[in-house]
C-alpha cells in the first residue's frame, strides 16, 4: 500500500506462502492475500510482493491467458503488483534449501533469462503508476568465486540485464528495476563489500563502457543508467547479523550514490550473552531447511558460520562469553523470542531513519520462516501473523496504534 508522506509503498513478501510453481502461487495470492489487505488496507489499494519463481516465469511469460487473468484479480480485488522477488530460481518450500538457493548464480545465462523475463512480466501486470523491483541474489555464494574471472562473468551478465531494462524502457515505456540483496556468506555480504563492487567495478570507466556497449548507449548515457536500473535490496536482517551499524552502513550506501530500491524488514534471533545453560533451546532452531548464517562476538572479534548448528558447536568447544546473531527470520514486532532477543531494535533505527528522509520507494517485510518456526512460538495462524507485521510497521512509520 501506499504509506503517503514520500515513505513508500509497504507490503509482506509472498516468500513466506508456497509459491515454487505458478499454481502453487497461485492458490497463495487467492487465499491469503485479500484476507490481509481486508484487515491492513480496507479501503485503499494494497501493494503486493510477488515470488515469480523461474517455473512461474516460465507459465506466465507461455501464456498471455494467465498474465491477463492475473491482471483481472488484481484489478477486481484492489490489488497492485509493486515488487517482484525473484532471488530463489527454483524450490524454496518443503525440502532442504540451504546453499542451493543461489543456484544458478549470475556466473550463468540461466540467471540472465530468468530475470529478463520477469523484467518482462512486470512490465505487463504492474500499474502505470508504479516503478516495479526485481530482488535478486547478490551474485553468487562466496565460497563459489574463486578469483577475477568469475568477478568479470558475473558483472557482464549483469551488465547484459541492465542492458536489457535500459532496452524494454525505451519499447514499452515501462521502467523496471533490478536489486542485488547483500546477504552471509555471498560474494555480497557486507555493506562495505557493497559499496566497494559498485564504486569499484560497475562504475568505474570499465564497467560503463561495458555497460555502453552492451546497450548501444553513448558512457554519459550508461553512467545514467547504471543508477537507473541498478540497485540493492537492504535486508536489516542480514546487516543486523554481520553486527552492522544499520544507520551507518545505510548512510555509507547514500553517500557511495548506490540506489536503495528496497527497504526490507527482517529481523534476526540475537542471544545477548550465549552460555552453555541456552544451547539446548537454540538447538531448537537448526531444524530449518535454509542457512542460518550466524556470527559469534567475542570480544570485539567476529567470527562467522555458515550454519547455527555449527556455531553452538564451536561454541561449547570454547565456552567464553559471547554475543550471537543468526539469520533465522523472526517476527518483525518481537522484541524477545521465549528466552531469547530478536534484532528488532535494528529495524526500529533503520525506520526511524527513512521517516526522517525516505530512503527507498519500496518497503517490504520478508518474515519467510513461518512454517520452520518452532511450534510453541507460533500464535494464530499466518494471517494473523502477516497482518502483525505490517501493524507493527506501519505505527512505527506513521505513529498508527500497533495491532496486539
Amino acid at each position: 500500500m501506499d504509506l503517503g508522506q514520500g515513505l513508500g509503498q509497504l507490503s509482506y513478501s509472498t516468500l513466506v506462502h508456497a509459491g515454487d510453481t505458478w499454481a502453487e502461487m497461485k492458490h497463495s495470492l487467492h487465499t491469503y492475500v485479500p484476507a490481509v489487505k481486508a484487515r491492513v488496507s480496507p479501503d485503499k489499494p494494497f501493494g503486493v510482493s510477488l515470488r515469480i519463481s523461474a517455473s512461474s516465469a516460465a507459465t506466465l511469460s507461455a501464456s498471455p491467458e494467465e498474465r491477463a487473468e492475473l491482471i483481472t484479480f488484481l484489478r477486481e480485488h484492489d490489488l497492485y503488483i509493486y515488487t517482484v522477488n525473484a532471488f530463489p530460481y527454483g524450490p524454496f518450500k518443503g525440502q532442504d534449501v540451504m546453499e542451493r538457493v543461489y543456484e544458478p548464480d549470475w556466473t550463468t545465462d540461466e540467471r540472465v533469462a530468468y530475470t529478463q523475463s520477469v523484467a518482462d512480466i512486470l512490465a505487463e501486470i504492474t500499474p502505470t503508476s508504479v516503478v516495479p523491483s526485481i530482488q535478486t541474489s547478490p551474485l553468487a555464494f562466496a565460497a563459489n568465486v574463486h578469483g577475477e574471472v568469475d568477478v568479470d562473468q558475473f558483472t557482464t551478465r549483469l551488465l547484459t540485464v541492465v542492458a536489457h531494462l535500459s532496452r524494454l524502457e525505451a519499447r514499452s515505456g515501462r521502467r523496471v528495476t533490478l536489486a542485488l540483496e547483500p546477504e552471509p556468506a555471498c560474494y555480497l555480504e557486507t555493506t562495505d563489500e557493497t559499496v566497494a563492487y559498485f564504486t569499484h567495478r560497475l562504475y568505474d570507466g570499465r564497467g560503463v563502457r561495458e555497460l555502453a556497449k552492451l546497450a548501444g548507449l553513448s558512457i554519459s548515457e550508461a553512467e545514467g543508467a547504471l543508477r537507473r536500473y541498478l540497485g540493492v535490496v537492504f535486508d536489516i536482517g542480514h546487516q543486523a547479523v554481520g553486527f552492522e551499524d544499520i544507520p551507518e552502513s545505510l548512510t555509507k550506501l547514500v553517500d557511495a550514490g548506490i540506489p536503495i530500491f528496497k527497504l526490507q524488514e527482517a529481523a534476526a534471533l540475537w542471544v545477548k550473552e550465549l552460555s552453555p545453560a541456552v544451547i539446548p533451546a537454540l538447538r531448537a532452531f537448526t531444524k530449518t531447511i535454509y542457512l542460518s548464517q550466524t556470527t559469534l562476538r567475542r570480544e570485539g572479534m567476529l567470527r562467522k558460520f555458515l550454519n547455527l548448528g555449527e556455531a553452538l558447536d564451536a561454541y561449547e568447544a570454547d565456552p567464553r562469553p559471547a554475543e550471537m546473531r543468526t539469520h533465522f527470520h523472526v517476527p518483525v514486532f518481537l522484541e524477545e523470542l521465549g528466552p531469547f532477543q530478536t534484532t528488532r531494535f535494528a529495524v526500529e533505527a533503520a525506520l526511524r531513519m527513512h521517516r526522517e528522509t525516505p530512503l527507498s520507494d519500496h518497503l517490504e517485510i520478508e518474515t519467510y520462516t513461518w512454517d520452520v518456526l518452532p511450534d510453541e512460538l507460533k500464535t494464530g495462524d499466518i494471517t494473523d501473523y502477516v497482518t502483525r507485521e505490517l501493524e507493527f510497521v506501519m505505527g512505527q512509520l506513521l505513529g498508527q496504534p500497533v495491532g496486539s
